[in-house]
């Protein structure tokens, strides 16, 4: 694996040649190389093309404050800067960090085939979530999910954290453990290879996952039409239509919603062609209350499924649960 600094911006034609490695922009941490390398390896496969990986490191990288803290975008804005400037040719985000708003210079070229969306629990003595004892402390840093804990009614301390994959794990399972339990989005522990720890992978009716988890978006700059044509090759249209339905709801949430949001959309085959299922639910962070609701339609309508999800969970007072904090 290749990770070059970002240098001088090339010019259009330093590309053209099919031997010239593309450069990925990729954070440092062990999950952002493992999913920007699986990406490469794909796009080579697909298309013959060499991908070498420029490590960018962003506000998120360097900041220990709480994500809800830093906002909607920390991880991603260095590496659209990197490539808005040139540096990069094209980026791997999780699609759950990315803003709602597209970027009026950037585009979404890929959904590659989305990784299992659910969450999962890593615990000490592999004990699932029914089975931790009242008073077990059980970390995350979603306030999400610290919602949907509490929701629960199992009389565990949740307790915020932060941190890479490793290091959340090494608070259950290292020597200097300090944690009963933590929840992930599984995908990232299976992506670092780690799959073998999680003890339960959470039902998404106790623990409804974030808009876009376990998703990747792959982005390069609009104008570049010929690249948006070749990483075209990594999209996956299912995985689209589902994170299309879940990143609708919570854009048209955001506008009139600050309390935890959770979204999963499920592609089934219907009577008429395939279908897309659409849950969704808005959380007080203590947990009291909760407003769920679903919606279903054609993948064709995705945006218009999660959209009309919003305005019905919107009708139902949840905008009004953002009062309800501690």
């Amino acid at each position: 694996m290749s990770t070059p600094a970002p240098g001088s911006p090339r010019r259009p034609d330093d590309r053209t040649s099919a031997g010239t490695p593309l450069r990925l922009g990729t954070r440092g941490s062990a999950l952002a190389i493992a999913q920007s390398q699986q990406t490469a390896d794909a796009l080579t496969a697909a298309t013959g093309r060499p991908v070498e990986l420029v490590r960018i490191v962003t506000q998120g990288d360097r900041s220990s404050a709480p994500v809800a803290q830093l906002g909607v975008g920390v991880f991603v804005s260095a590496l659209r800067d990197a490539l808005i400037a040139g540096e990069i040719d094209f980026a791997v985000h999780s699609y759950k960090d990315l803003p709602t708003a597209a970027h009026p210079r950037l585009h979404i070229a890929a959904v590659p085939p989305r990784e299992d969306p659910r969450d999962a629990l890593v615990a000490r003595g592999d004990r699932t979530l029914a089975e931790l004892p009242p008073g077990s402390t059980i970390g995350t840093g979603a306030v999400r999910r610290i919602a949907q804990l509490r929701a629960l009614g199992l009389e565990l301390q949740v307790t915020p954290i932060r941190g890479n994959i490793d290091s959340r794990i090494a608070r259950v399972k290292g020597p200097e453990a300090d944690l009963d339990a933590v929840v992930l989005a599984r995908a990232g522990v299976v992506r670092i290879g780690r799959a073998a720890e999680i003890a339960e992978t959470l039902d998404p009716m106790l623990m409804l996952p974030a808009p876009a988890q376990g998703a990747l978006a792959v982005e390069c700059r609009a104008d570049d039409a010929d690249l948006v044509e070749l990483l075209a090759a990594l999209d996956h249209a299912p995985s689209r239509a589902a994170v299309t339905a879940e990143r609708a709801l919570l854009a048209t949430l955001e506008a009139g919603c600050s309390a935890p949001v959770a979204a999963h959309a499920e592609l089934a085959e219907g009577e008429d062609g395939d279908e897309i299922y659409l849950r969704g639910a808005v959380i007080s962070p203590d947990g009291v209350r909760a407003i769920r609701l679903s919606r279903t339609g054609t993948p064709a309508d995705a945006a218009e499924i999660g959209k009309a999800l919003a305005a019905d969970l919107l009708d139902a007072g949840a905008d009004t649960l953002i009062g309800s904090t501690e």
